[in-house]
């Protein structure tokens, strides 16, 4: 018979590895965060593409999903979460179809590094005590973030993971010529500039029109982008 002593030695056991696997693996990070969070298959197909990119084996990926498949509490928030947890020197460059949409990411990152439930996986990773801004911050062992809309200047900043969420606000902005035209000028002239030397990017979205980013971006960079 188990004595109270061997059982609870065993629970602590448990729970530390738990933690480690939380801090090794995607999934096992997100359960640990976000304990209602619910696993599908797609769920765990995109998990293996991000540790890939965690682990340097792609440099280009390409996420296209419906609305409302958690795609962007995913890439634009618990993925960079942990990838910081896991390289807090990283700089990460966000952005989404308004510069607002893409802070509110931003201030979700920031809390959740604050917060205790996180502390247990990564309790060396803090975010910079001067750092007051939710768009705009730094770890405690310097990487920064920044958060910025479509079509915004982000000159002067550079990343070692630019992450494109959503680029098209909806179908009716993705039928016009006007609007894929300037999302695809301020990717080639500014977007993809920033990038560090062996940076990654993810771009995320959902797919309304063939000549969208994504559709411009497989027809004349193919091969660049690993596609799920």
């Amino acid at each position: 018979m188990q004595t109270n002593a061997t059982l609870q030695e065993q629970l602590i056991l448990e729970h530390i590895k738990k933690l480690e696997s939380a801090e090794k693996n995607f999934i096992p990070f997100v359960r640990h965060v976000w304990p209602d969070f619910i696993s599908g298959y797609h769920h765990r197909k995109i998990a293996k593409k991000f540790e890939d990119i965690a682990q340097g084996k792609i440099k280009r990926l390409i996420v296209n999903m419906p609305p409302r498949h958690t795609k962007s509490e995913f890439a634009s928030f618990l993925f960079p979460s942990w990838l910081v947890g896991n390289n807090p020197k990283l700089k990460i460059i966000q952005t989404t179809h308004n510069t607002e949409l893409a802070v509110r990411f931003g201030r979700k990152m920031k809390n959740l590094i604050d917060s205790d439930i996180y502390k247990q996986v990564f309790d060396e990773v803090a975010i910079s005590a001067d750092s007051k801004a939710a768009g705009r911050w730094e770890t405690n062992q310097g990487g920064e973030y920044f958060a910025a809309g479509v079509g915004s200047s982000i000159t002067g900043r550079g990343a070692d993971l630019l992450i494109i969420d959503d680029p098209i606000k909806n179908r009716a902005e993705a039928q016009s010529q006007v609007s894929r035209t300037h999302l695809w000028d301020w990717w080639r002239s500014t977007a993809r500039t920033r990038l560090e030397p062996g940076g990654s990017i993810i771009i995320v979205m959902t797919r309304w029109h063939e000549e969208d980013l994504i559709g411009q971006l497989l027809s004349e960079e193919e091969g660049q982008f690993a596609e799920t």
